[in-house]
């Protein structure tokens, strides 16, 4: 009975020992729970995060939050963005952040046209009397659109994520993110509607970034592998392999939020690569090269939105957390590929 007691006493040690070497994590998202943010819910309700060392709290942003610059100001560990656009912003005004992953290879933001309008070849949206495009979109993407595919101002029109007006006029085009407005409009305006990713016409930003303090990144480089790898991982199970646990997490953080809306979502991350598709087929999800995000910087320059030389782009990302395969054997045993 001694020996038991004391391997008991032992064993409840060590386990208490664990519990304590777990580095809590604070990662704030950039809008409310999605299916776009199930990879880390997966992570945290599968217990991923855990095994690798992370008490991890997941903080939502919302249309009311705005969780950006509680990163530098150290109150984050970890911020989900929503493409490179803000990194180079960071750089450029010197806010010491750093992106640390890419979790999506597509950026889903997308033009989406009523069908049988002749839409449905992307060079003719130029050509639509009315674009709805949100203020953020008319001063960023719009404009890479009007110099790269000769997009036009006067079709604009103020959107302000309601469906109506653009439901009402057939002749319309609207922006939307390719994994929810469509399903909005399938559900209230009873068609599919003609999606086009910028992704596919030349938009090469990353998305869903996972951006870190630069500081963090220097001092402590393996809880930031740790936090990538999980990351990482939950994305590979919460694509291919059982989600239910995701899901609820989720639907506990944003009610609003229906278990149909949620798997729709997945459908159409799966069907548009958005996730695991390019770099990400063979390095793993979240990979990243120096080449591509040269690339989409020139192309801004390009739309005027920066000045060339105007953002140094070694500090915009860092590689050293990425492009090591991790997943990539959980995901062939879930697949079969």
């Amino acid at each position: 009975m001694h020996v038991r007691f004391t391997l008991a006493l032992v064993a409840g040690l060590l386990a208490a020992q664990a519990a304590a070497a777990q580095d809590k994590v604070v990662f704030a998202t950039n809008w409310k729970a999605q299916a776009a943010h199930g990879g880390f819910y997966q992570a945290l309700a599968d217990g991923t995060y855990k095994k690798h060392g992370l008490d991890v709290t997941i903080q939502p942003g919302g249309p009311q939050v705005n969780n950006r610059p509680l990163l530098p100001a150290g109150r984050v560990d970890f911020l989900m963005t929503g493409n490179l656009l803000h990194s180079f912003d960071n750089v450029k005004n010197k806010v010491p952040t750093v992106v640390v992953a890419a979790m999506f290879q597509k950026d889903p933001q997308a033009l989406m046209a009523h069908p049988g309008q002749g839409h449905e070849n992307f060079e003719a949206l130029k050509n639509a009397p009315v674009a709805l495009i949100a203020k953020d979109g008319q001063f960023s993407w719009w404009q890479w659109l009007k110099v790269t595919h000769g997009f036009k101002d006067e079709a604009l029109k103020p959107y302000n994520y309601n469906l109506a007006p653009f439901l009402a006029n057939k002749k319309a085009i609207q922006q939307g993110y390719s994994v929810a407005e469509p399903i909005y409009i399938e559900q209230q305006g009873k068609f599919k509607p003609v999606v086009h990713l910028l992704a596919d016409h030349g938009f090469s930003t990353y998305s869903t970034l996972i951006e870190a303090r630069t500081e963090t990144v220097k001092a402590k480089p393996d809880m930031v592998q740790r936090f990538v790898d999980a990351s990482v991982i939950g994305w590979v199970n919460y694509l291919h392999g059982n989600r239910t646990a995701a899901n609820a997490l989720m639907r506990q953080h944003n009610p609003e939020m229906s278990e149909a809306e949620l798997e729709a979502s997945v459908a159409l991350m799966k069907a548009q690569g958005i996730v695991d598709s390019g770099e990400a087929a063979t390095q793993g999800i979240g990979a990243m090269n120096a080449a591509r995000i040269q690339d989409f910087y020139a192309q801004m320059v390009k739309a005027g939105l920066y000045k060339p030389g105007e953002v140094d782009l070694a500090q915009v990302a860092t590689l050293q957390f990425v492009n090591k395969k991790v997943g990539q054997d959980i995901k062939a045993k879930l697949t079969g590929k």
